[in-house]
């Protein structure tokens, strides 16, 4: 069942270079699939206000790559705060 393996306990790894290169990737994806809900909802929204869809998906664009940029060292960051852990 899916709700089983959202919420099974992985197993951890023993080597902490592995943990490491294993977090740094599960942040990229994070960011990624993210932004692209972020980015969608952006591009909605600007098209929306503006009436352009040329316009909405460069708006889109640029807030793609800023936010990632910002959220991939946020969560970085987090992850070495053990605030609520």
């Amino acid at each position: 069942m899916i709700i089983n393996k959202i919420f099974r306990p992985k197993a951890t790894p023993t080597n902490q270079s592995q943990a490491v290169a294993d977090n740094i990737k599960r942040s990229l994806l994070k960011t990624i699939s993210w932004r692209i809900i972020g980015t969608l909802d952006t591009i909605l929204i600007s098209w929306a206000i503006t009436g352009t869809l040329t316009l909405a998906f460069s708006i889109g664009f640029i807030e793609l790559v800023t936010k990632m940029v910002l959220y991939f060292f946020h969560e970085r960051a987090w992850s070495k705060i053990n605030l609520g852990r």
